[in-house]
């Protein structure tokens, strides 16, 4: 049994900003000001400064992490041609067959973006769109030192992507903890906007948990951290620092037109998506094979009022599945449209991301126990994700 009827979903697309001269291409991802949902209040005065003396924490932890902060410079070989005129064969009939084929010509797109060494052989982190379809990458430090870098990975839907250098005994950054982020603590970010090296800004966590389709991104698998710390292109790859100096996030977009609204991924979820890409050089994503939303009552108005709708909703709450991939992980399980998800692993779900959560911590090979209602009844589906196959993850 198959629904027609479809979620609509916001047509949200990532560029990276033109900036400068014709070309030149600078590494955050912006976000149209349009894709933006209406925020909640957030907390406006940072956490107290460390045992309340500290007043210059800020210096103290850049001086700590700068030296391990690099640009990151990449340029691609693109191929364009002028015209096909003169290989249409009706032209080439009137003007003479001796007019010599069109060659494609090619140009050199460059881009900048920032990144910080994880360890100190030469593994640096930073965004995949600062390196993606790149032919090649370098990567400079703060003391001046160059290195060409070699891509080990890059995971689109992450965002996320790992270089290494050849080098030893380099700055490092430590790592803090992502999780346990709350609304108003002091969040400071170092990178390279706007090609001006060595930036840093500071200002607070506005929120936690942002969903991509909040943020206006539904084809990345992350929960964002807000921060209204100043994020310009070329920040993108860079550290996002917690008020002792270690690494919370890794800042990667901004929305255009808007103020003060810069995300980052949570670094717990960069590091695990790094530790993949560094031993395989991808990453495998737990899939589902559903199509789903969380349930309001305007939706099941609209799905109970609908006559192309081949099934009803008597829930009030719980995420509906509208869709099943045929031959995945959920059409093996026996999951159908019209299915409302209340619970995994027995914890209450109501909304979507929540879902994806579950899954994306699931690792290939187990199951999850999903308690469901179909038809008003309920009962519990064991499903076991499998790898997200390359052709979605392509189309993501």
């Amino acid at each position: 049994m198959s629904a027609k009827f479809s979620v609509q979903r916001s047509a949200t697309y990532l560029s990276l900003l033109l900036v400068g001269s014709l070309g030149t291409l600078l590494g955050t991802q912006v976000i149209p000001s349009n894709s933006l949902l209406p925020q909640p209040s957030v907390a406006q005065l940072p956490k107290p400064l460390p045992g309340q003396t500290d007043t210059n924490f800020i210096a103290r932890a850049v001086e700590k992490v700068g030296p391990a902060v690099v640009r990151i410079d990449s340029a691609r070989t693109v191929s364009r041609r002028r015209s096909r005129l003169f290989d249409d064969p009706f032209f080439r009939e009137f003007f003479g067959r001796d007019i010599p084929r069109q060659q494609p010509r090619t140009r050199v797109q460059r881009g900048t973006g920032s990144g910080f060494i994880i360890s100190d052989d030469g593994l640096v982190l930073t965004n995949a769109h600062v390196v993606n379809g790149a032919d090649k990458v370098t990567v400079v430090l703060k003391d001046g030192r160059s290195y060409e870098g070699t891509v080990m990975g890059e995971d689109s839907l992450t965002d996320v992507a790992v270089i290494k250098i050849k080098a030893k005994d380099l700055p490092t950054v430590k790592m803090g903890k992502s999780d346990e982020l709350q609304p108003g603590e002091w969040a400071i970010a170092i990178g390279n906007p706007l090609g001006l090296d060595n930036t840093v800004t500071a200002g607070i966590i506005s929120a936690t948990g942002r969903t991509s389709n909040d943020v206006g991104v539904p084809d990345k698998r992350v929960g964002f951290i807000q921060t209204d710390a100043a994020i310009n292109p070329g920040n993108s790859g860079g550290p996002l620092l917690n008020q002792a100096g270690e690494v919370i996030g890794m800042n990667t977009a901004i929305i255009g037109g808007a103020q003060g609204l810069g995300f980052a991924i949570p670094i717990k979820t960069a590091q695990r998506i790094a530790d993949q890409l560094i031993a395989k050089g991808k990453v495998d994503h737990p899939f589902l094979g559903i199509r789903m939303a969380g349930l309001t009552p305007e939706l099941k108005e609209r799905i109970n009022s609908s006559p192309d709708v081949d099934f009803q909703v008597k829930d009030e709450k719980g995420v509906l599945i509208f869709e099943v991939i045929p031959k995945s992980p959920a059409a093996a399980a026996g999951l159908r449209p019209g299915d409302i998800i209340r619970e995994i692993d027995g914890q209450s779900i109501s909304k979507a991301s929540q879902v994806q959560q579950k899954v994306d911590a699931t690792s290939l090979g187990n199951s999850l126990k999903l308690g469901i209602t179909r038809n008003g009844k309920e009962q519990t589906i064991a499903v076991k994700p499998g790898p997200l196959p390359a052709q979605l993850s392509k189309n993501n």
